[in-house]
C-alpha cells in the first residue's frame, strides 16, 4: 500500500512541479514507499502504511529536485532521495504513526525521540566511514577516470563496449 501511495503521490508532485508526468519519478515514488515503509512494517495500521507512502512519494520528488539543483550533486538514479532521506524520514514515521507508542496514537514523543536518535546515528556512522572510505580510495586508487573514459562513457573503459548501442559518438575500436 505505501508503495502504491508513493507511487501516485510521486508522479502527481512532478506532474505539478514540471507541468509533465514522469514515469521514472513514479517508480521512485514506489521504492520511496517501499524504503519509508520498511522500518515500521510490523508496527503502523494500513491506514498509516498509506499515510507515510504518500509522503514519502511527496518527499522523493522535493528531495531529488533539491539535492540536483541546490547541493547540485550528481545522483542520476535518485539513490539518495529514495533510500537516505525516504529511509530517514521512514523511521521517524515509526515515532508518529506506531500503534503501539507512536506520537499519534497517544504515546508521547518518546518512541520519536529514539526514532531520531537512531536516524541521526546513522547518518554520523554511514558519512563518517564514507569520509574515510573515500578518502582511501583517493589516496590510493583514485576516484576519477580519465576525462577520456568519462566522456567515452565507462562501458567502453570498463568492458570495452557500448552499454547503448550508437548512443555515443565514440567508436570502440
Amino acid at each position: 500500500m505505501a508503495a502504491a501511495a508513493g507511487a501516485i503521490t510521486a508522479m502527481l508532485t512532478a506532474w505539478k512541479m514540471y507541468a509533465k508526468p514522469d514515469g521514472s519519478m513514479a517508480l521512485n515514488g514506489a521504492l520511496a514507499g517501499l524504503v519509508a515503509i520498511t522500518a515500521g512494517c510490523a508496527s503502523v495500521s494500513p491506514i498509516g502504511s498509506i499515510i507515510i507512502g504518500l509522503m514519502a512519494g511527496v518527499l522523493v520528488v522535493l528531495s531529488v529536485h533539491f539535492i540536483d539543483h541546490v547541493f547540485k550533486v550528481d545522483d542520476p538514479v535518485g539513490a539518495v532521495s529514495v533510500h537516505g532521506v525516504c529511509g530517514a524520514f521512514g523511521t521517524l514515521a515509526v515515532g508518529l504513526f506506531a500503534v503501539d507508542g507512536g506520537l499519534f496514537y497517544g504515546g508521547g514523543l518518546q518512541l520519536l525521540g529514539v526514532q531520531a536518535l537512531g536516524v541521526v546515528t546513522a547518518f554520523f556512522w554511514a558519512f563518517g566511514l564514507g569520509l574515510i572510505l573515500f578518502y582511501g580510495i583517493k589516496s590510493t586508487i583514485g576516484l576519477r577516470v580519465t576525462r577520456e573514459e568519462e566522456l567515452q562513457g565507462l562501458d567502453i573503459g570498463e568492458h570495452g563496449m557500448e552499454g547503448y548501442s550508437g548512443f555515443q559518438i565514440f567508436t570502440t575500436q
